[in-house]
């Protein structure tokens, strides 16, 4: 007989190799073929809702690193939910309208100008369909569950239908209003932007310091006297109209080489510099309140630029008196308004210089820069040019500079319900718990919202004008409209004469001979994808306002968390989340952006055919999501390693259940031996900390965990001696049995605590496991921490053995280093050691030479009394030496007692037992 043959040996055909590349797809066939997200539905319906609202991926582009970081962490959480006692649906969107489909198009040709509106928005939306499929199948690939037939798109009938309603609720309270003002303005995209357009780069742009003549001083500056300005921006000097000062600050009149000039005195010694002055007398102080209405000259124009208290100016840089062009920025519109200044915006929607700025009339605006700053030098009110580099707003979109432009623009009054907005920020749980505070002081300093953008792609603002040009927003024509899109698409906007878009018969007595006009502007993209928790939340009835949560990069804070918590307040007074959850960006190995210049990005689709999609899943586990996190080629090997444990983890429990018959085999835990029990409560503790960490969104937590359980607790101890019992004994052993109870509980266990990080893995485990009832473990809920008896006890005694199993395990290696012996199976260990340990080896009836998996094992004497040769450390003084006896052929333990069974001469009597019982 072949004695190797009644080895109990794991079989499975559960692979070794993962092989999830060619695996995964065919695990997702039958996911589609038994429609999991609809029977997972099924299951959990009754149940209490969670909601993870979906923020709106926008559909251009293949997927990035950054996306799969979004999707992955939502699917993390929704699984969970799910086998957790919830109903969690999950409904994916996209976010359809803006400048960068209309882009897209012109690239691939194209003529926009050749065609309708409504025709080009036609191309628009068939473009935005084929960037949603294209999209839409790399998510499905990542494993990502959820309602994909059926996502929410901005660009369907039914979510601009509620857009409209959104936006007729917030006119109606008074927070919607048309207003010259400006705003960002994008000569690129020929378009206003809103501040969550904005991102900031380096630009190099001329500094200039300029003379402006004081022409009526009001008995405080003597005329003649020069005011110093300085700027950034040369080309808005034609469209200055007065000079800011602060009232609080004192400033100086200096005398240089017989001129005179006012600067803030806390900038004296920085304009000194700047000037290269030598020795400049001051003559005056006076303060800044003191020079209101003084008139200056404006040094290019017979105009005049008026002196006006400011309480924007500030000491930072420059000179303390600040040039004021109304209708190109901000500040200078506030305080123009004020003073009763005219808005002047001598620049056109394509960036090109006016009429109104008579000699650089027809020059780009950053090109005019150079002919103005010489006509200052020409005239002698250029003081000093020079050149810098400073952080300018660009449009995110075109990544070129943006201006601020003075137009007619839709507005939402954010000052209007300002204190509502920050009430409700309080009200919402934030992880991290900084981001309250993000979004706080970014509402708390905003201006209003500018909501109109010159474009044609989007959804367009429902507002028509009378005879008079007055405004027209009325419950009826918002309700007229609303329907008119649902049933139409908002192309019908396009489509039909302004007449034909009215409620019949619709009179105002601002148009007494029936003539309307309608807005040709479209809504920003951010009100479209703000007013999802209204056009999503609401209109779905799997779907419920609030969401639970909102879960998206950090950059929403000035984006979907922004403009969904403004349109959300405005029309229903609360936040449309209770929670928000953000995540950082991913960056490469080094922490440096990915770029296509720097050859750093890894594309998911890369990664999914390489490793697969659990790797890229298992990568999203394991970082420190709340920040910024690192992705390569050499983060994904790690992680893959790790993948390679918990694999060979799984297929070493099915290996050994192959005989289990969990219904008839299992044993009871009051019946277990203690190290059988101890291993289940390592088991529920980890089931305690998973559990915990998937509610606290720690996935990082349950990574590392899981690792270790199975590299320590199973890999290292409790599988590495279960082997003797497992493959030696009798098919029904007891130990054996009671071991492949404790095998089976961590499989399903770990299975199930897995399933939401690897759910690809999960289920080809879960087809393996004897005894399962469900036809995926998406079917099943999470395993509940249980009360174990004694549980504490036995974690603290056994912790303790393992520290001396520690000791042993060195002094085996070292006599291994030595060769004194070869495997462990061929030594015998003779132990020293304290009355504590001497105790606790006394209370463990467990077979100790299984437990430190050697061949010999004696207790012999105190820790003092150990020989020189014993290897002494923490625990226990330790002598390895050769056990007596020869070597089973079976089991391969050391023993005389091999051959004393004359049947079998080469194994030993416990393996020549089980052979006559089981095979003879």
């Amino acid at each position: 007989m072949e004695y190797k043959d009644t080895l109990l040996m794991p079989k499975t055909d559960f692979p070794m190799r993962g092989n999830l590349p060619k695996r995964e797809p065919e695990i997702q066939e039958k996911w589609e073929s038994m429609s999991i997200y609809q029977k997972v539905q099924e299951r959990t319906k009754g149940r209490p809702m969670f909601v993870l609202h979906d923020g709106p991926p926008y559909a251009n582009g293949d997927l990035h690193m950054g996306h799969a970081l979004n999707k992955t962490l939502k699917d993390f959480i929704v699984r969970f939910k799910s086998m957790t006692g919830y109903n969690a649906p999950y409904v994916p969107g996209w976010d359809t309208h803006g400048l960068p489909i209309e882009q897209a198009l012109t690239n691939k040709g194209v003529k926009r100008k050749e065609m309708s509106v409504a025709e080009f928005r036609k191309l628009c939306a068939e473009y935005a369909y084929e960037q949603v499929d294209n999209q839409r199948t790399a998510f499905k690939r990542l494993g990502v569950r959820g309602d994909w037939e059926n996502p929410y798109l901005t660009l369907k009938p039914e979510y601009e239908a509620q857009q409209i309603k959104v936006f007729g609720e917030m006119a109606k309270k008074g927070y919607i209003y048309k207003g010259l003002k400006p705003v960002y303005w994008s000569p690129s995209s020929e378009s206003a932007l809103a501040e969550a357009e904005i991102e900031y780069k380096d630009k190099r742009s001329a500094s200039i310091y300029v003379a402006f003549e004081v022409k009526d001083g009001k008995g405080v500056l003597e005329s003649g006297t020069n005011i110093i300005i300085w700027t950034t921006t040369p080309w808005t000097i034609p469209a200055n109209l007065g000079i800011s000062v602060h009232p609080d600050l004192k400033y100086v009149v200096v005398e240089v080489n017989n001129q005179k000039y006012v600067v803030a005195e806390a900038l004296l010694e920085e304009v000194t510099s700047v000037l290269e002055w030598e020795n400049p007398q001051t003559v005056k102080t006076v303060a800044g309140k003191d020079l209101e209405y003084i008139i200056a000259k404006h040094p290019l124009y017979d105009r005049d630029s008026l002196v006006m208290l400011g309480e924007h100016v500030t000491t930072d840089s420059g000179t303390g008196c600040v040039h004021t062009a109304p209708g190109h920025g901000e500040d200078d519109f506030i305080v123009g308004k004020k003073y009763n200044l005219d808005v002047l915006c001598p620049v056109d929607d394509k960036g090109y210089m006016t009429s109104e700025a008579p000699g650089f009339e027809g020059l780009f605006y950053d090109e005019a820069n150079k002919p103005i700053t010489q006509k200052l030098e020409e005239v002698g009110a250029l003081l000093k040019l020079n050149f810098i580099t400073h952080s300018y707003p660009h449009d995110w979109r075109t990544k070129k500079p943006v201006i601020f432009r003075a137009t007619a623009q839709w507005f939402a009054s954010i000052d209007a319900f300002r204190e509502e907005l920050l009430e409700a920020v309080k009200e919402v749980k934030w992880v991290p718990a900084w981001g309250e505070t993000r979004l706080f002081n970014m509402i708390r300093d905003r201006g209003d919202w500018c909501i109109s953008r010159q474009r044609a792609w989007g959804v367009p603002i429902p507002v028509f004008y009378a005879e008079n040009g007055d405004p027209i927003i009325t419950d009826e024509t918002i309700e007229h409209i609303s329907n008119l899109f649902r049933e139409h698409g908002s192309n019908v906007w396009f489509e039909r004469e302004t007449k034909d878009l009215l409620p019949e018969g619709f009179t105002h007595p601002s148009s007494p001979n029936g003539t309307f006009t309608k807005e040709t502007d479209i809504m920003d993209v951010w009100f479209d994808s703000g007013s999802s928790h209204q056009a999503v939340l609401v209109e779905r009835d799997e779907l419920q306002r609030p969401a639970d949560l909102y879960l998206e990069g950090s950059d929403q804070y000035r984006g979907w968390f922004n403009s969904s918590l403004t349109t959300a307040v405005a029309v229903t007074g609360k936040a449309p989340y209770k929670g928000i959850l953000s995540h950082g960006f991913t960056l490469d190995g080094e922490g440096r952006k990915m770029s296509k210049s720097l050859g750093n990005v890894i594309l998911p689709s890369k990664v999914i055919n390489q490793l697969g999609a659990d790797i890229v899943r298992l990568w999203v586990a394991s970082v420190d999501y709340q920040s910024d996190v690192r992705v390569s080629d050499a983060i994904l090997k790690q992680v893959s390693e790790v993948y390679r444990k918990i694999r060979n983890t799984f297929r070493f429990l099915l290996g050994n259940l192959n005989d289990f018959n969990p219904s008839t085999d299992s044993i009871s835990y009051e019946k277990l031996r203690e190290v059988d029990q101890f291993l289940l409560v390592k088991l529920n503790k980890l089931v305690k900390h998973v559990r915990a960490s998937y509610e606290n969104y720690e996935f990082a937590s349950i990574y590392h965990a899981v690792n270790n359980f199975c590299t320590l607790d199973l890999s290292s101890f409790y599988l590495d001696f279960a082997k003797d019992v497992l493959y030696i004994e009798a098919k029904d052993n007891y130990e054996r049995r009671a071991m492949q109870t404790v095998l089976y509980e961590c499989l399903t266990s770990l299975t199930k605590l897995l399933s939401p990080i690897l759910p690809h893995t999960a289920d080809e485990v879960w087809s393996f496991i004897p005894g399962v009832e469900e036809d995926s473990v998406q079917l099943t809920d999470m395993p509940e921490p249980k009360e174990l008896e004694n549980a504490k006890e036995l974690e603290g005694k056994w912790d303790k053995f393992l520290n001396l199993r520690d000791d042993v395990l060195k002094a085996l290696e070292e006599a291994r280093n030595e060769k004194v012996i070869g495997k462990s199976l061929s030594a015998k260990i003779s132990l020293y050691v304290n009355k504590d340990t001497k105790e606790l080896l006394d209370s463990i009836s467990e077979n100790m030479k299984q437990l430190f998996i050697v061949s010999g094992y004696e207790v012999v004497g105190a820790y003092e009394e150990a020989p020189e040769n014993a290897v002494k450390l923490e625990h226990a003084a330790i002598v390895v030496e050769k056990a007596d006896g020869e070597t089973c052929e079976r089991c391969w333990v050391v023993t005389p007692n091999v051959g004393q069974d004359e049947k079998h001469p080469t194994l030993c009597l416990r393996c020549a037992s089980v052979v006559e019982k089981e095979y003879i």
